[in-house]
C-alpha cells in the first residue's frame, strides 16, 4: 500500500508571531519556517506503518511556494521515499485556501493512487481544519479525523479518535483519509546521515496550472490584529481573602 502525506510550510511553533504595523497580515521577514507539527506527526505515522510492513511507500506532497522544498526534504530525511512539490504561489504570505488545496491533492491522488492519505488535522497558521474533510468529499472516500491511534487490518483501518467525550473507535474501508491529532505519536529527529540521503531522494516539481486547478483566493483578509492582552492577576493574602473576593464578584 502507498501512503500519501500532505505537509505544509508554516511559521515555526516556537516563534512569536508578529502582526504587520498596517494590520495587513503576519510579518514573515526573517522568520524561521518549519513543517506544520500535525503534518510532522502524520509523516511519522506513515513511516511507522511502512516499518510495520503495512505500507510499501511513503510519498509526501507540499503545496505553496518554492521554499516548501525545505519542508519536503525534512520529511524525506525522516524516512519518506519521495516528494512532490506543487508550486501554487510566489508570495510566501499568500495562503492557499483549503478547497484549492483539496482539489490539488485530489489530482495528485488520482495520479498516485494511494491506499491511504494521512494528513495533519489542521495547520497552526490558519487553523482551518478543513482540507482533509474536503478531500474526502471530493474523492468520495471514507474519513477518520482527529486520530490518536491508527491500525491497518487488511482492507480497513481502525482509528481511535479524540472527541469531546473521550475516545471513539471507528473502522473505515480503505482507501481512506485519516487526519492526525497531537497524541498519535512523537515524531523522530532526522539523523545527519538521513539528512544527507534526503538530498538524493526524488523530488518532483509541478504547478497548480499543470493540474488544472485555479488557486485564486475566494476570501479577502480585511485586517489582522494581535489578540487582546490578558489583564494582570490579583495577589491575595489568604484563602479567606480569596473567598471574600469571589463573593464580591458573585462567583460563590
Amino acid at each position: 500500500m502507498k501512503v500519501l502525506v500532505p505537509v505544509k510550510r508554516v511559521i515555526d511553533y516556537n516563534v512569536k508571531v508578529r502582526v504587520k504595523a498596517d494590520g495587513s497580515g503576519v510579518d514573515l521577514a526573517n522568520v524561521k519556517m518549519s513543517m506544520n507539527p500535525f503534518d510532522e506527526i502524520a509523516v511519522e505515522e506513515a513511516i511507522r506503518l511502512k516499518e510495520k510492513g503495512a505500507a510499501e511507500e511513503v510519498v509526501v506532497v507540499s503545496i505553496g511556494v518554492k521554499q516548501s522544498q525545505e519542508t519536503l526534504r525534512t520529511a524525506l530525511a525522516m524516512g519518506a521515499d519521495r516528494a512532490i512539490l506543487i508550486t501554487a504561489a510566489e508570495d510566501p504570505a499568500q495562503d492557499i485556501e483549503p478547497l484549492a488545496v483539496a482539489k490539488l491533492l485530489k489530482a495528485v491522488v488520482d495520479e498516485e493512487q494511494p491506499g491511504l492519505v494521512l494528513c495533519g488535522k489542521q495547520a497552526i497558521d490558519n487553523d482551518m481544519n478543513a482540507t482533509g474533510q474536503m478531500l474526502a468529499a471530493l474523492l468520495g472516500w471514507s474519513q477518520a479525523t482527529f486520530a490518536s491511534k491508527v491500525e491497518i487490518e487488511g482492507d480497513a483501518a481502525t482509528v481511535t479518535r479524540e472527541v469531546d467525550g473521550g475516545l471513539q473507535t471507528v473502522k473505515v474501508k480503505l482507501p481512506a483519509i485519516v487526519s492526525a491529532d497531537l497524541r498519535l505519536n512523537e515524531p523522530r529527529y532526522a539523523s545527519l546521515p538521513n539528512i544527507m540521503k534526503a538530498k538524493k531522494k526524488p523530488l518532483e516539481e509541478k504547478t497548480a496550472a499543470d493540474l488544472g486547478v485555479d488557486v485564486t483566493p475566494r476570501l479577502t483578509t480585511v485586517s489582522v490584529a494581535e489578540p487582546e492582552s490578558r489583564k494582570a492577576g490579583m495577589m491575595l493574602g489568604s484563602v479567606d481573602d480569596l473567598v471574600e473576593k469571589l463573593k464580591d464578584l458573585g462567583v460563590v
